[in-house]
């Protein structure tokens, strides 16, 4: 296990829609290397940054047509060997992001693939036999090529799908993951990661880790997968660290993973807490966190004291947190956030309230997601700093309202969000209680009108975080003796005759 996850604190970098250096309107890896002293001046000391590969970009990069050269709209692959150079000397730790599951049809592999003639790719995707037979519960591609077969999809139609084989196999067509086509897509997988970690990179959030052997209900062929994974890093690269899209700890952490994220989908009942039409975090008193506690708490137990869940404020496939939240109510989000175990992850430009676009026509396949993506907002000058392209060359267009947050405004305000996001960072690096490791017990569950309390526990230290998003006062039973605050926002808590109460819309870090 990577020691320097203990108290990782990640930063997700969109890497089109970040700083762009040369006027083409994209941002690119120079942009990143240039805002590195922002970053770790507000605290981050590790990166996620999005898919950076060469790409035709029918899924903005997530579909890979060579995962082994940056694309050259970014830069080159030795600029990404300096960027990494670089966040190590300011102790930034890099992750990039592996899509293993399947890539773009401009892929060399699947141009080889799509030949009638036995090679050594004609196994490396997900084929039927005949045309006229798709995939069971998948997408597929046929009549592209002289090949008789059709090929499995993953996600859209322009990303056909590795293969890593079949665990229940239903069909002639369909492989072992022992045999020797999903084995050498494995081994090629291999290679790629080896190529990064040899540059420099850190490690790797893992795209749609669950999605790789087909047919599989259990995930035991995948998780079997990802085992033979872990032994390869722990033999070559144990200091690499592996996170997954797979929202299922555990799976993911049984794995040999060392991160499994929150998603917006699935069983985690995260949207509860910022995306629906009554969050959590709203001043409503409808929002309610009790059966997101019940399913963290259960996934905390499977994920074990080795096991970290993430818990993002946003990512580039989510509404970001501000088209639910006003600024009030997203600092106490951000309390939650950055008082949780596990590893936070913050998107870019959260930490500003950054607000979502509506109305985008879709690019790259962002569709209802482009809102997200727009460029950073890092000053009052043209294109808000991003660019010195012309307006129509960016990438997204930008938030075109006038009060849009930027960062320079924000760091003139002491109390702005981004003051707020980098504080609470500095407290959770300062305060053992509050890292990633150290253990937790909620006291309260935040049923609707109640508030969100739970301890942070460690050897040294104990800490109550008592979160009351409610328009009126919040009172829970407390065993403890609620001490003195380390942070507050909106107001303080008291204690009276064995019960804490809470201010209106506040939050608050307490010694007990």
């Amino acid at each position: 296990m990577p020691k320097w996850l203990d108290n990782a604190v990640f930063y997700e970098i969109y890497p089109q829609s970040f700083l762009d250096t040369n006027a083409d309107g994209i941002g690119d890896l120079q942009g990143i290397i240039n805002k590195l002293d922002y970053i770790r001046e507000l605290g981050f000391n590790a990166l996620w940054i999005n898919p950076c590969f060469a790409s035709p970009f029918g899924d903005a990069g997530y579909d890979v047509s060579d995962y082994c050269m940056v694309a050259p709209r970014y830069g080159t692959n030795e600029d990404l060997k300096r960027l990494f150079a670089e966040a190590h000397s300011r102790g930034i730790h890099v992750l990039l992001d592996l899509v293993p599951g399947h890539t773009s049809v401009e892929h060399p592999w699947f141009r080889e693939s799509m030949k009638p003639e036995e090679n050594a790719y004609t196994h490396r995707y997900v084929w039927t036999d005949s045309i006229w037979e798709s995939p069971e519960g998948m997408g597929c591609l046929r009549g592209m090529s002289q090949r008789d077969g059709s090929c499995a999809v993953n996600f859209f139609s322009n990303q056909p799908a590795l293969n890593y084989g079949y665990y229940e196999i239903t069909r002639p067509w369909q492989q072992s993951p022992e045999d020797e086509g999903p084995r050498a897509t494995l081994e090629a997988m291999k290679s790629v990661m080896r190529f990064w970690l040899g540059l420099g990179c850190d490690g790797f959030r893992v795209d749609m880790a669950a999605s790789l052997v087909k047919n599989d209900p259990e995930g035991k062929g995948t998780i079997a997968l990802w085992q033979k994974i872990r032994a390869f890093l722990n033999e070559e690269y144990p200091e690499a660290a592996m996170v997954s899209e797979w929202g299922e700890p555990d799976k993911s952490l049984l794995g040999g993973f060392h991160m499994d994220f929150l998603l917006h989908f699935g069983p985690s009942h995260y949207n509860d807490l910022f995306r629906c039409d009554h969050p959590y975090f709203s001043d409503s008193g409808l929002g309610d966190a009790s059966a997101f506690v019940a399913k963290y708490q259960e996934s905390r137990k499977k994920a074990g004291k080795e096991g970290l869940i993430c818990i993002p404020s946003g990512n580039h496939d989510m509404f970001r947190i501000a088209k639910f939240l006003n600024e009030e109510q997203r600092k106490l989000a951000f309390t939650f956030l950055l008082t949780m175990p596990g590893a936070p992850f913050v998107y870019y430009g959260d930490e500003i309230g950054m607000r979502y676009v509506e109305g985008l026509t879709s690019v790259e396949g962002g569709y209802e997601r482009t809102g997200s993506r727009s460029p950073m907002q890092w000053d009052d000058s043209i294109n808000a700093g991003f660019s010195c392209a012309s307006a129509e060359k960016l990438y997204i267009a930008q938030d075109p309202a006038a009060d849009r947050p930027n960062v320079k405004a924000q760091m003139a305000d002491s109390g702005s969000q981004y003051h707020q996001v980098k504080t609470l960072i500095a407290l959770r690096q300062a305060h053992s209680a509050l890292h990633n490791r150290s253990d937790m017990r909620f006291v309260c569950d935040g049923a609707p009108g109640q508030a969100l309390a739970y301890e942070r526990l460690c050897d040294e230290e104990k800490l109550l975080v008592v979160i009351n998003p409610n328009g009126k006062a919040a009172s829970l039973d407390y065993a403890g003796t609620l001490g003195q605050p380390v942070y507050t926002v909106g107001g303080t808590a008291v204690q009276e005759n064995g019960r804490i109460i809470a201010a209106p819309v506040s939050a608050g870090i307490y010694r007990i």
